[in-house]
């Protein structure tokens, strides 16, 4: 089988990073085509050995990438096209069946009930999402709290397929060598108690919270910040503000897999935490509190479909905080005053091994082929 993923950008987010872990797993020939912004992902995949094309698209309306788009699907003679967000899953769909490809598969990655992908939602956006939706065989839901959104929007509830993030459990695994020097490198007090927060610097995560919540901390916590994005100047002038500058630190966006070892990636960066906060209200699976429970961390957060749609128990070391700074800080404070506990995955990890995601997307990607119309065949 050969398989063609399609991407709104590869720069380093959670999709972005999902797919690259997800193609070193899947037994399939794949290709990838990013429509815009081949960032550090795009570099990563490409040291993988997977062919990466840039389709240099300038905006949402640029309507001349369709056509390159659908000349690269039929060059490549796919027999299944695999769209990823919002912009790369209208266009893709198009292009797919443009270009005579009828196994199509879309993930919806991002789908909260108020934003899609940070960003507001709309009636015209809802209706542009549900006509390119049409085009596709199935769509694949990182969450069952995903899945009853997108019925709720109109999907077809038998069009919908649950496959969840998955993570690489090995590489997440605590290391306290790997905790120490990763903490060296960053400037970080062996002794500090090291609250961490991944993501995307963008205001619907709410790392603000976090920031305001350390001046009812004691001096000797930290808040070690991972991600990039337009909330990172006013975080740092919030942090100014608030007279905690200098008990924050910025990461900067990091790879999920780094081969410098002097680039403490998203595992080096768990082992450094002491505990993982979410204040984000409204998430489409929660992939940064998934990676810290298989790291062994204590979780606080404020929405996370992973663990809310597991049976109660399978991550005893989550809580939901509901609330602002001052949750927050009382809860951080309790995990501080509990102590360090035994850094171990709990099984809510192991649910999400990436194995058991790409077997579950190869079952899918099956049965998008078995429906294909006889005679049908792609170019």
């Amino acid at each position: 089988m050969r398989a063609l993923h399609v991407i709104t950008g590869l720069g380093v987010g959670g999709a972005e990073q999902q797919l690259r872990l997800l193609l070193r797993h899947l037994p399939v020939s794949c290709d990838v085509v990013t429509l815009t912004n081949p960032g550090a992902v795009a570099d990563g995949l490409a040291a993988d050995g997977v062919r990466v094309v840039n389709l240099d698209m300038a905006g949402n309306r640029d309507l001349a990438a369709l056509p390159r788009l659908v000349r690269v699907i039929r060059q490549g003679r796919y027999d299944l096209v695999h769209t990823h967000l919002y912009r790369a899953c209208l266009y893709g769909r198009i292009a797919a069946r443009l270009a005579g490809v009828r196994a199509v598969v879309a993930t919806e990655h991002s789908l909260g009930d108020t934003q899609l992908e940070g960003r507001r939602l709309t009636a015209g956006v809802r209706a542009l999402y549900l006509a390119g939706e049409r085009l596709g065989r199935s769509t694949v839901a990182v969450s069952p709290s995903v899945a009853m959104r997108l019925r709720r929007w109109g999907v077809p509830g038998p069009r919908i397929e649950v496959v969840p993030n998955g993570i690489d459990l090995e590489r997440f695994r605590h290391d306290p060598e790997l905790r120490r020097r990763t903490r060296d490198r960053l400037g970080i007090a062996r002794d500090a108690f090291v609250v961490g927060g991944v993501g995307r610097l963008a205001p619907g995560k709410r790392f603000d919270v976090l920031i305001r919540a350390l001046l009812e901390l004691p001096p000797d916590c930290v808040l070690l910040l991972v991600g990039g994005g337009p909330q990172e100047g006013p975080l740092r002038r919030a942090a100014e503000q608030y007279g905690v500058a200098a008990r924050v630190v910025f990461a900067g966006e990091r790879p999920y897999l780094s081969a410098d070892p002097a680039d403490p990636d998203l595992p080096a960066l768990a082992s450094a935490m002491d505990v993982l906060a979410s204040p984000c209200a409204e998430e489409a699976f929660g992939l940064a509190v998934v990676e810290a429970l298989a790291a062994g961390l204590p979780v606080l957060y404020s929405s996370c479909p992973a663990v809310e749609d597991l049976p109660p128990g399978a991550a005893p070391a989550a809580r939901r905080v509901e609330g602002g700074a001052d949750a927050f800080a009382g809860a951080l404070a309790a995990v501080r005053a509990a102590g360090p506990g035994p850094r171990t995955a709990p099984e809510a990890a192991r649910h999400y091994c990436i194995t058991r995601s790409a077997a579950q997307l190869m079952d899918v990607y099956a049965a998008a082929l078995a429906t294909v119309p006889q005679g049908v065949s792609t170019p």
